[in-house]
C-alpha cells in the first residue's frame, strides 16, 4: 500500500457504482459499518496512537475522549518526558512530567499552550470520529457519488466540503462498495494546486465498540512523498 497513488494520471472515475446511492445515502451505510450502534455520539474511551515517521522517529500519545463530559487529554512521550494537555469544555490544563504549567515562557519551552491543546482535541476527535463527524454542523455533502478505481480497485467517492465558518478544505472519502468500509481519505486547500495529502487506512481496531482504522499512512498529494504512519492500539 506504500505506492498508493491517487494522482489524476492513476485515477479513473466511472458512473457504475455510484448510480443508484446518493451521497447521504453512501455515508449513512458507511456509519452503518463503523457504528452500527451509535457509539460515537456518548463515546468515552481511551487509546494509544503510535507516531512513526520515515527518519526513525516514534512518539507514543494516549488520548482520552470523553464526549458526554467534553473532556480531552492527549498525554505524550516523548525524549524523556511526558506532556500532558487537558481540556474540558473551555478550560484546559497543561503539565509535563506531572507539574502545572502556566507561565508563557514554560509553554514556548515545551511547545504546548491551550491553543494547541484543543486544536490537538479536534484533531484527534474529527480523524478517529470519522465517519460519523461527517454529520456535523457545517459539513456540506456533496449529493452525487462517484467511482473511482485506484490500484485496480473500485471505491464508492463522497466529496466533503464545509461552510466557512467551518472549514475550507475540500476533503474525498473512499469507501469500499460491498462493505462501505472507509478505506482512504484526501483533502485539498486548494484543488487546483494538488496540494494537502492523502491517508490510506488499513486493518482495523475496535475502540468503544467502533470499527477504527489501526493504520494510517500519510502522503503529500503532489509527489507521494511518504510523511508517516499513525498506528491505534487499545
Amino acid at each position: 500500500m506504500k505506492y498508493f497513488f491517487l494522482l489524476v494520471s492513476l485515477v479513473t472515475t466511472t458512473g457504475c457504482l455510484g448510480q443508484g446511492i446518493s451521497g447521504s445515502e453512501l455515508l449513512a451505510k458507511a456509519i452503518e459499518y463503523h457504528d452500527p450502534n451509535d457509539h460515537w455520539q456518548s463515546f468515552k474511551s481511551e487509546f494509544t496512537v503510535t507516531m512513526e515517521s520515515p527518519k526513525g522517529d516514534k512518539r507514543i500519545s494516549r488520548i482520552n475522549i470523553d464526549r458526554p463530559a467534553s473532556s480531552f487529554k492527549l498525554t505524550t512521550n516523548k525524549a524523556g518526558k511526558t506532556t500532558e494537555q487537558m481540556v474540558i469544555g473551555d478550560k484546559c490544563l497543561l503539565k509535563v512530567d506531572g507539574t502545572a504549567i502556566t507561565s508563557e515562557q514554560d509553554m514556548a519551552s515545551h511547545d504546548i499552550s491551550c491553543e494547541r491543546a484543543k486544536k490537538m482535541r479536534d484533531y484527534y476527535t474529527y480523524l478517529y470520529g470519522l465517519p460519523m463527524k461527517l454529520r456535523d454542523p457545517g459539513t456540506l455533502i456533496d449529493p452525487n457519488v462517484e467511482t473511482k478505481t485506484i490500484k485496480n480497485k473500485e471505491y464508492l467517492t463522497l466529496k466533503v466540503t464545509y461552510t466557512e465558518d467551518v472549514g475550507r478544505d475540500t476533503w474525498y472519502f473512499y469507501f469500499d462498495p460491498n462493505s462501505y468500509a472507509m478505506e482512504a481519505y484526501q483533502f485539498f486547500h486548494d484543488e487546483s494546486k494538488n496540494d494537502g495529502e492523502y491517508i490510506v487506512l488499513t486493518g482495523e481496531e475496535i475502540i468503544n465498540n467502533i470499527k477504527m482504522p489501526k493504520n494510517r499512512a500519510w502522503y503529500y498529494n503532489k509527489n507521494d512523498q511518504y510523511l508517516g504512519t499513525d498506528i491505534l492500539s487499545k
